[in-house]
């Protein structure tokens, strides 16, 4: 089986961050969102993973990816010349699919339970021929959402105005018959056949396999984070830190250091009350400040600042009187 990791959306929701990063590349709890995804995969026992990236800042994801996880994966790259759906992602992905049974997981999605337990629920059932993760929300209309009948899935359908059911899909699927779900794919781009959005939507293959005798069941997912909004990436990063967090004193000067923490190499504190909740990244200055639940980007400096709830990019400057901000890569502001 191969992992499949549809990185190639440009992040709106996320700017001003994501004009300079991919998503994928967000920081929250000491590591890329793509590294928390990799870092989930790599208790499972998939070796083969293609990851489908945008045009731009493409080169940031390879690299990482190479660097950090190059030993424990293979990776295939394929491009998404356009942004024109997840369905359209997926099947850019064809060749290096190759009709093998993947594992499909967003590229900005993070699960409280991982990959391995989700392979684990998808194995002990032979009578089917994929998998669906899914949870109970409030309004389903916000999301793709599946209608089940007994253990079978019969029914898909993207953000509906009357959804058939409360049961969203979280961002996570497997997929035996991979050469049913491609021709279904290819036969919507091929036909122009858009769906929610004007685009061309997973939902709407999987439901093309269905209706041609695929069976698909689902999944729970305990906790999800759509780690494409900033109040859900600050939510993901709580949660993330509780489970594993560290600091170094030798990097503090009279400061008091609050768990769940997490700082990178060559971060300084001095005079600051930091955490709880805090992620900074490599090269990072803390200076008279107090810094709770929030982001901090690589060579960033905080002086005389309230932080909560923000999220500052790489290289920026920050200095002033408490408030909250959602600050950008190479930013500079005085408050």
């Amino acid at each position: 089986m191969k992992a499949v990791i549809p990185a190639a959306g440009q992040g709106t929701r996320l700017f001003p961050h994501t004009h300079t990063k991919p998503k994928a590349m967000v920081r929250l709890a000491g590591q890329p969102i793509l590294g928390h995804i990799l870092e989930s995969l790599a208790e499972t026992d998939i070796s083969e993973v293609i990851v489908i990236v945008g045009t731009s800042m493409q080169t940031q994801i390879l690299e990482y990816a190479l660097d950090a996880y190059g030993e424990v994966f293979e990776f295939t790259f394929v491009e998404q010349a356009s942004a024109e759906g997840l369905g359209h992602s997926i099947y850019q992905a064809r060749e290096a699919i190759d009709g093998e049974p993947i594992l499909i997981t967003l590229g900005d999605m993070l699960f409280e339970n991982g990959h391995a337990r989700f392979l684990e629920i998808h194995r002990q059932d032979d009578a089917h021929d994929g998998s669906i993760g899914v949870k109970r929300v409030v309004e389903p209309s916000h999301y793709g959402v599946v209608e089940v009948d007994g253990d079978d899935v019969v029914n898909l359908v993207e953000k509906p105005d009357d959804p058939p059911s409360d049961l969203a899909i979280s961002g996570v699927y497997v997929v035996e018959r991979t050469d049913a779900l491609m021709d279904a794919l290819g036969h919507l781009i091929e036909n122009d056949l858009r769906g929610a959005g004007g685009e061309f939507q997973l939902t709407d293959a999987l439901q093309r396999i269905i209706d041609d005798g695929v069976t698909l069941r689902t999944f729970e997912v305990d906790e999800w984070y759509d780690c494409g909004r900033p109040e859900t990436l600050l939510e993901a990063n709580r949660v993330l830190l509780s489970r594993d967090s560290q600091t170094s004193d030798e990097t503090c000067d009279n400061s008091v250091i609050i768990p769940p923490v997490d700082f990178g190499r060559g971060v300084t504190v001095t005079g600051s009350i930091v955490g709880p909740n805090v992620s900074i990244d490599d090269g990072t200055h803390v200076e008279t400040s107090i810094v709770t639940d929030s982001i901090i980007g690589e060579a960033a400096s905080i002086e005389q600042i309230n932080l909560t709830e923000s999220i500052v990019g790489d290289f920026a400057e920050v200095c002033g009187q408490p408030t909250n901000l959602n600050l950008g890569d190479n930013s500079s502001i005085n408050l």
